[in-house]
């Protein structure tokens, strides 16, 4: 088979977190949902793997120093003022697809596109792109990284950007009470765009199913 039609589907796991991964026995991995909802498995092509247990991610091989898409399930939970002045500007939010949207919105130092209302499963999304502004001069920022968002209070330890064409779609989810983020990701526009299309289908199909009544 050829890396478009052979795929891992990946069972689902006992519930974690909501919007984490965890790394199974074959390297690939699952998406959870804490009480929220049910488990969903992701199903993804061949080549693909796992890095932390919370993300999954796929190399160009046509190109240079890891060229790459990724799926990033990181929990969100503070998103500094400025993604470029990061260091002591992390503010924490509001556990809702909402809070995390607009926090992402009035970010400095990035832009980010119009919301769009999507669901994901069970459950209505907002779905938005996010990258750095064009003329931001990434050399200049704390640590030469973009940061743009973080799990911890003392540290800005979530993505971070070191060039300008990176850039992430968003989509956050509403779990009755509980924020899930996931992050589809590229390091460069000049991927190979059979791969991005390969991510984009992986990220749409991951779903959020409610609890059996």
């Amino acid at each position: 088979m050829d890396a478009e039609t052979q795929a891992t589907t990946v069972p689902a796991a006992p519930p974690a977190q909501a919007g984490t991964a965890l790394r199974s026995a074959n390297g690939s991995a699952s998406n959870t949902t804490k009480s929220a909802g049910s488990p969903s498995p992701i199903t993804v092509p061949d080549g693909w793997e796992t890095f932390d247990g919370a993300s999954l991610g796929k190399d160009d091989p046509d190109l240079l120093n890891s060229r790459r898409v990724a799926l990033f399930f990181y929990p969100v939970a503070y998103v500094p003022t400025d993604a470029c002045a990061w260091e002591g500007a992390l503010v924490q939010i509001d556990p809702t697809a909402e809070a995390f949207v607009d926090a992402m919105a009035a970010q400095a130092s990035t832009v980010s596109t119009p919301v769009v209302e999507v669901m994901v499963g069970d459950y209505a999304g907002l779905e938005f792109d996010h990258a750095a502004e064009s003329d931001i001069d990434i050399t200049n920022c704390d640590d030469d990284k973009l940061r743009i968002y973080s799990d911890s209070a003392q540290d800005c330890n979530g993505t971070g950007y070191v060039t300008v064409g990176e850039r992430e779609t968003y989509r956050a989810v509403d779990l009755n009470g509980e924020r899930a983020v996931i992050a589809l990701y590229q390091d460069d526009e000049s991927i190979n765009p059979a791969l991005r299309k390969e991510a984009r289908a992986v990220f749409d199909s991951i779903e959020f199913a409610k609890p059996d009544e």
